[in-house]
């Protein structure tokens, strides 16, 4: 096998990070498909914490190709921050990152649309969550056809000309939602901070979908990186709490314009228990000192915000669409550790819904808001070894946590960790092989 699609299986923040990097150790190119510098991965190698926001995190395997597909949205002065970060620890000194030409650029009147919008909404008591990165009007600016590119940069009167276009329709909205309209200095500024980093950038721009079919058709190993969780699609998720963009295995292909017939296999990644950011239902949230427990246990709070993660117990259900979204091959469990002490561990393998039971959520929001998780309750377990190199080495408990997970959810583990070190995994099978 030669690509595979690593990809979020619920509300994202599972531990791609991790994953990914293991994988990359096989893999020739790393291509990140989708979202901006809203999805933070961290990665813990010897004891250090490095978290990427818009690069792979295949990025500290020196020499591996780190792609941005164009199905992204780069804010240039966060990639450049996080280039220079990254450099500073040795990394991506050889030449290693392509920025995908066709990429659509964040600007600060998308953060600052997006910022009084939140602002609005959040005084009317439904405010999505978002992390005011301007994530979505930027892919809105794309959708509507007035995107600026990655291209754009290098052409100043173009870019000026979008500029202008864009704040043409957009100042009347900032007015309308509170906000100050940018000065003619400010907008003047912002033009030329994104033409100077248009230039900084030139050397690492060029044609990702070009690149990566050739690797495809040499025989490479080309692993992509999704962006958030599956059921965070902005079609096929809890709309609208949901990102703006495609979170599932098929936006690989959009962005790196592939062919759905080149993939040869999905990965899935969830955590042995379950998480959301911002607003939606979330049926198994643990609103309680459980859920406190688990979220100071497991780290659960933005790698990008820093703010709080919701957690829940595992939820079959909304596994299980994520697993038909994206036909996924095999599954990832992370953060197995985490759940260590507890006296019991519950499981919601299906929901109640007027009386009706159902095995995947239902995608209306109030509906989902309405449902009634089933649970199931296993036996805790003690400490897991951190040397534990197989499913035998794992607590009885804990190793039939992982059975019935694989069961209910339908998919084979690839692996299973069970610490955040790079070493703490149990490998099950080689996606490449």
């Amino acid at each position: 096998m030669s690509v595979v699609i690593v990809v979020g299986a619920q509300w994202g923040d599972e531990g791609k990070g991790k994953v990914v990097d293991l994988f990359t150790e096989r893999a020739d190119a790393v291509v990140r498909y989708g979202g901006g510098a809203n999805a933070g991965h961290t990665l813990v190698i010897n004891g250090a914490k490095v978290v990427t926001r818009l690069i792979p995190s295949g990025v500290l395997h020196p020499g591996k190709r780190c792609v941005l597909g164009d199905g992204m949205v780069i804010d240039p002065h966060s990639l450049l921050e996080e280039i220079g970060q990254l450099r500073a620890k040795g990394l991506l000194a050889r030449g290693e990152l392509l920025v995908g030409q066709g990429a659509h650029v964040i600007l600060p009147y998308h953060k600052l649309i997006e910022a009084v919008r939140e602002d609005k909404a959040k005084s009317a008591g439904r405010m999505i969550g978002t992390t005011r990165r301007g994530i979505g009007p930027a892919y809105e600016a794309k959708a509507a056809r007035r995107g600026v590119r990655v291209r754009d940069l290098l052409i100043p009167a173009r870019l000026r000309a979008l500029v202008e276009q864009n704040l043409d329709e957009l100042v009347p909205l900032i007015l309308h939602f509170g906000g100050a309209a940018p000065t003619a200095d400010e907008v003047s500024k912002w033009i030329d901070d994104a033409l100077a980093a248009g230039e900084t950038l030139r050397p690492m721009m060029g044609d990702a979908s070009r690149e990566v079919a050739h690797a495809v058709a040499a025989g490479k190993h080309v692993l992509f990186e999704g962006a958030q969780g599956s059921l965070l699609d902005l079609d096929h998720g809890t709309y609208p709490y949901v990102t703006s963009s495609a979170t599932i295995a098929a936006g690989a292909c959009q962005s790196a314009g592939l062919g759905p017939t080149k993939v040869d296999a999905v990965i899935g990644i969830t955590k042995a228990y379950a998480t959301r950011v911002g607003g939606g239902p979330f049926p198994t949230e643990l609103d309680d000192e459980t859920g406190e427990r688990i979220r100071q246990a497991g780290g659960e709070f933005g790698a990008v915000t820093g703010r709080p993660r919701r957690c829940g117990w595992l939820d079959l259900p909304a596994l299980r669409l994520g697993v038909r979204l994206s036909g996924m091959d095999g599954l990832a469990l992370t953060k197995l550790d985490v759940l260590s002490g507890l006296p019991e561990i519950k499981v919601a393998i299906a929901y109640k819904l007027d009386g009706v039971e159902l095995d995947e959520p239902p995608m209306d929001p109030d509906d989902m808001g309405r449902a009634e998780p089933v649970f199931t309750t296993m036996p805790g377990w003690g400490p897991i070894p951190k040397d534990a190199r197989d499913l035998s080495d794992l607590p009885a408990s804990a190793r039939h946590y992982v059975e019935a997970v694989e069961r209910w959810a339908g998919v084979p583990f690839s692996l299973v960790s069970v610490g955040p070190e790079r070493a703490e995994t149990i490998a099950i099978s080689d996606p490449f092989a």
